[in-house]
């Protein structure tokens, strides 16, 4: 039985510019979806933030390059609070899938990882 899951995942770029923002981006979203084993048609919406450091390009954008012209991206700005993570993009990925909620994969990259370590796979593989 199919269901709608929400998938998350974070990635932090080194520097704000576009090549690393448009490099970044559709490699966290093709890790997200391989990882829970989804094609484009499984897609629903996808939510992408980026802290207020981020201004050389929209993460949608970049996903985008990964041919999800049917699929409904929106970005919206992260809320700033002192101490949090910088230069970090986030996303909530919602998708049609048949996996009960404990079997999604949840994929952070790069300095995102921080954010949540309890989340990490043992076999997520190098991002660097």
């Amino acid at each position: 039985m199919t269901r709608v899951r929400a998938i998350r995942g974070a990635t932090t770029l080194d520097e704000d510019t576009i090549e690393q923002l448009n490099e970044r981006v559709p490699t966290l979203v093709s890790k997200m979806m391989t990882a829970n084993r989804l094609v484009p048609g499984d897609l629903i919406s996808i939510l992408f933030t980026a802290t207020s450091d981020i201004g050389s390009g929209f993460p949608a954008t970049a996903a985008r390059t990964l041919g999800l012209d049917d699929t409904p991206v929106m970005c919206a700005r992260e809320m700033e609070i002192e101490g949090s993570l910088g230069l970090c993009v986030r996303v909530m990925m919602h998708v049609h899938s048949p996996r009960s909620k404990e079997d999604v994969v949840h994929v952070y990259l790069h300095g995102a990882r921080s954010l949540r370590p309890d989340l990490l796979t043992p076999n997520e593989g190098d991002d660097r």
